[in-house]
């Protein structure tokens, strides 16, 4: 998916065009789309669409960094399906051959289907409403009501999610020939998700598939062991074990700077680029290593000096409330620069009489190409999907959600769920249109503008919930249509039927609106979710709630001088960004970004010391040998976050259970004699 990457955006400078790709080579004949959408290719889909849900809940509920799984769903999608294949020819019983296009199919139904576990909340705007939160930011906090308080439950989660999940897709469904085949818009993402596709199909692009995924499967097979081994020696509580092993010394221990041994988070370093990793490091130093140092020092001046750690009118409100300056300052930035450049490409286009497309390869194989291109447009045409019929389910989804979402959110009312479907499918293509061009899906910062909106419109008598559940609405229709378009994208790249990737849509947003919340459910029964000093932190919670909150009361209540450091760093944020855009690439390269910097503001930096090593081992890799690490590193990366993500599975039963690990290892300083 053109992942905002997650419960935070962890995006990147604007990509360079991707050229499409230009010949499939020895292409079979296309099969029907209905022959695309295949029984075996849903449970393969509903297996790995469990996975990683179960990985995206734990990394949203840890640190909010969400790296793009595409490529791992990708690989054993298709060693799914080609063991499938094996198993059953090895049983003398006759198969339909593994096409690319239903190795698209499964492909879109899986992201579709994790992407629920980001978009659905779980760990931002859903979680900010249930008692916990609400209790971490204190019954005396200004603003912070007990009648805005909503507990997670199973069956409202599905119903929320049924209700608001759908909208997106068809709302820009009549725009695909538009997006896909005249704008010819890039869409990076799903573009290389077609190259990955396409490369699996051909004979040297599978041979190079099955010793990825033999290498994902080696990298899982050790991540899910030492993940088990830590676990017997994490004792009771949440100071025992490799995960809080000081590694750096306990100076820099108590200031959260130590190596966890956490395959997850070494494996997001192997997968998210180098400028992201070393921004993530870069604010742990700024924050943990002078920041927050400077400000303990004026404790009983700037707060009281006896507040709990958790308190807000102490440190804790700084460290959250600079945070949140950060995201909104490069969130309002990137808002401002996608629209900007929207309406530069549209304007072109129109003064110039054509359309803002990609420009065509010219050249000896010019006629092949437009040969190529030619049969895409035939196949994507094909199976047309009637407008009256996305315009009909837009409006009976929009009217149930309209009817729906007071009854589970009482000051949302009719009127103010129906302003936000009329505002909606303008901003699912401006979010759908920048993806494109971009590949930066800004649905979080649309949420944000909604909750902030929303929450102020109703005031003090029911904003923050009414906030919440605006965030959600909005994040779910940019994010799905964003998705959608990306997938007719690959759809058209791998000669699949536009109507077998909005149907595979369809079904994996259903598989999601089930498993999301059901692994959503594990974690929530089994750890303590939310608990600022446990290892399930649940930083957006806190971080949504506090904005909504502020939209209703404004800043009055803010530590001292917590105001002016917020705008600092707000405006810093912005002035970054533009250095970034600025300056030749050559130097913007290693300019961080302040998204990724304000991670670690609130959370801590030993996520980032993982992060760093992770990044440290792809830049030697690369060095020593390029090719080798282009081909394989996302199978290791993959391999390391699928198999810490399955071992959650067994944790979180043995917790439910009762069952204790054995063993507390504890470090502390040796006794003075």
């Amino acid at each position: 998916m053109g992942t905002e990457s997650t419960a935070i955006e962890i995006t990147s400078p604007l990509l360079e065009a991707t050229k499409e790709p230009t010949a499939i080579e020895a292409v079979d004949p296309i099969p029907e789309w209905r022959d695309q959408i295949t029984i075996r290719g849903l449970l393969v889909s509903v297996i790995l669409g469990t996975l990683f849900s179960v990985i995206t809940h734990k990394l949203n509920l840890t640190v909010g960094i969400i790296p793009s799984l595409n490529v791992a769903a990708g690989l054993l999608g298709f060693f799914f399906m080609k063991s499938w294949t094996g198993i059953v020819s090895g049983l003398g019983f006759g198969g339909n051959e593994f096409t690319r296009q239903e190795n698209t199919v499964i492909q879109t139904c899986v992201v579709a289907c994790y992407g629920l576990a980001y978009s659905g909340g779980f760990g931002s705007y859903l979680i900010a409403m249930d008692e916990r939160t609400y209790k971490l930011i204190g019954a005396s906090y200004p603003g912070n009501r007990a009648e805005d308080v909503k507990n997670p439950g199973l069956w409202w989660m599905i119903g929320f999610l049924f209700v608001v999940s759908f909208l997106g897709l068809f709302s820009l469904v009549p725009l695909r020939k538009v997006m896909v085949m005249d704008y010819k818009l890039t869409y990076p993402s799903g573009t290389a998700t077609a190259m990955l596709i396409n490369s699996f199909h051909t004979k040297a692009g599978a041979e190079l598939a099955g010793k990825q995924v033999k290498c994902l499967g080696k990298y899982l097979s050790l991540s899910l062991f030492w993940s088990c081994f830590k676990w017997f020696f994490s004792g009771i509580g949440d100071s025992c074990g490799f995960d809080n092993f000081p590694s750096l010394g306990l100076t820099l221990f108590r200031n959260t700077f130590y190596f966890d041994f956490s395959p997850t988070y070494v494996g997001c370093g192997l997968i998210c680029p180098h400028i992201v990793n070393c921004s993530v490091l870069f604010g742990a130093i700024l924050s943990w290593g002078f920041l927050w140092p400077f400000i303990t020092k004026h404790a009983g001046d700037w707060y009281p000096a006896d507040l709990g750690s958790n308190d807000f009118k102490g440190l804790y409100g700084y460290k959250v409330f600079i945070a949140i300056a950060l995201i909104l300052g490069d969130g309002l930035y990137n808002l401002i620069k996608i629209i900007a450049v929207t309406i530069k490409e549209i304007w072109n286009s129109s003064s110039k009489q054509n359309l803002p497309v990609m420009q065509e390869f010219p050249g000896s194989e010019e006629s092949k190409i437009l040969d190529e291109q030619k049969k895409r447009d035939e196949i994507f045409l094909k199976d047309r999907i009637p407008s009256w019929f996305a315009a009909s389910g837009f409006v009976a989804l929009a009217a149930v959600s309209t009817a729906t979402i007071p009854l589970l959110f009482p000051p949302m009312k009719w009127y103010l769920v129906l302003c936000a479907y009329l505002v909606a499918p303008a901003l699912a293509f401006c979010n759908s249109y920048g993806t494109g061009l971009t590949d930066w899906s800004l649905a979080s910062t649309y949420g944000k503008i909604g909750l902030f909106m929303f929450a102020s419109i109703v005031g003090s008598n029911g904003g923050v919930i009414a906030g919440l559940a605006a965030s959600g609405v909005m994040m779910a229709i940019v994010s799905t249509a964003a998705d959608l378009m990306q997938d007719f994208k690959t759809g058209y790249l791998t000669l699949s039927s536009a109507k077998s990737m909005f149907i595979s849509q369809i079904i994996g947003t259903v598989m999601g609106c089930f498993i999301a919340p059901l692994t959503f459910w594990l974690y929530w029964t089994a750890f303590d979710i939310g608990d600022p000093d446990g290892p399930y932190k649940a930083p957006y919670a806190v971080i949504f709630r506090e904005m909504a909150i502020l939209g209703v009361q404004g800043f009055s209540e803010l530590p001292k001088h917590c105001l002016a450091i917020c705008f600092g760093f707000f405006v810093a944020a912005i002035a970054v960004n533009l250095l970034r855009d600025v300056t030749p690439k050559k130097i913007s390269r290693f300019i961080p970004i302040p998204m990724a910097m304000a991670v670690p503001f609130y959370i801590g930096a030993y996520f980032a010391i993982d992060m760093f090593v992770g990044t440290v081992i792809l830049f030697v890799w690369e060095r020593i040998n390029r090719k080798e690490a282009d081909d394989y590193a996302a199978a290791v990366a993959s391999g390391l976050i699928c198999g810490d993500g399955i071992w959650a599975i067994p944790s979180a039963i043995l917790s439910l259970s009762k069952v204790t690990p054995p063993i507390c290892m504890y470090f502390g300083p040796s006794l003075s004699k």
